[in-house]
């Protein structure tokens, strides 16, 4: 019989690319969702409800189940009003507390391994440093404060006796969703320029290569803490050029001065002028190939 997966945050962009990848693979999957219209349900791939919010899960959505993958939490591109970011950290918590619940209730389970999303959010800012899973001192920034009450959370599960493990994700590259349509749309109508000084490290991975890292781990029982970035960070001016040669367009612009970008996003600017600079060393020790370990390629793919 194949390996069953139950995958929270199964319809956003990398649960959606996750469960392709487990359901080619030959893995079944099941998932939960708060969205009656999102459920399917076929041999290999059947919806659930649950309601993190109010604590609810049904119990059905564990029948069978070895792996538990969290990848649930409301965006932290949400504006960072008081209620969002209220809303950003308390769904992470629901999440897992909800799924924590369900497990301690069910006596009978055949779930031995949780694999929760995290964040490289969790790094303090720093041009100089490269940040290795065991550097785990974060700052009392929103990032890494809700990075560190996530995975605080995830660790609980230990106390099921379930091997825990979590994916510290990077700048996720995608056509589909997340930072990239963002960086390209000024690229595109010749308005593209670096922000701020442009030298704030993104450590970026592909798409499809994240959703890997959280099947690989799966796959091989891993335990512990991965960094889930691409092997070559680059800098922001790096990054924005690059994408300007893909699209053909030129960057004629000068930076965005930082001033502007903080009184346009106020403490949200953080996401873009962030700087972490992120080593993949433990994953690929462990065995993982990067599909896209370089950039330019990972952007033709993308984009062309």
């Amino acid at each position: 019989m194949s390996k069953k997966v139950l995958i929270t945050g199964a319809t956003g962009l990398i649960g959606s690319e996750l469960s392709r990848q487990l359901l080619q693979a030959g893995t079944r999957v099941n998932y939960l969702t708060r969205n009656p219209d999102k459920i399917r349900d076929t041999e290999d791939y059947m919806g659930f409800r649950w309601n993190p919010a109010k604590g609810q899960l049904d119990e059905d959505a564990l029948q069978g189940v070895s792996t538990i993958i969290n990848l649930a939490g409301a965006s932290i591109s949400l504006p960072w009003t008081k209620s969002n970011k209220e809303l950003i950290v308390q769904s992470r918590q629901d999440s897992l507390r909800t799924l924590y619940s369900a497990l301690e209730a069910k006596k009978q389970h055949e779930v031995t391994h949780l694999i929760s999303a995290s964040a490289i959010g969790l790094y303090p800012d720093s041009l100089d440093t490269l940040y290795t899973e065991d550097m785990n001192q974060g700052d009392h920034s929103f990032l890494s404060t809700t990075v560190q009450v996530w995975e605080q959370e995830a660790l609980k599960f230990t106390a099921l006796g379930l091997k825990t493990s979590l994916v510290r994700i990077g700048l996720v590259l995608s056509e589909k969703g997340g930072a990239l349509p963002q960086l390209i749309r000024p690229i595109r109508f010749y308005a593209g320029a670096a922000l701020g000084s442009g030298e704030q490290w993104q450590s970026w991975i592909h798409l499809q290569d994240i959703a890997a890292t959280f099947r690989f781990c799966q796959e091989h029982d891993l335990e512990g803490i991965y960094n889930a970035v691409a092997p070559n960070p680059v800098s922001n001016a790096v990054l924005t050029k690059a994408a300007a040669k893909v699209l053909k367009k030129p960057l004629w612009l000068p930076n965005v001065p930082g001033f502007v970008l903080k009184t346009a996003l106020g403490e949200r600017s953080q996401l873009v002028l962030g700087s972490q600079r992120v080593s993949s060393q433990k994953i690929q020790e462990a065995g993982f190939t990067f599909t896209y370990p370089n950039l330019m390629p990972a952007l033709e793919d993308l984009l062309t």
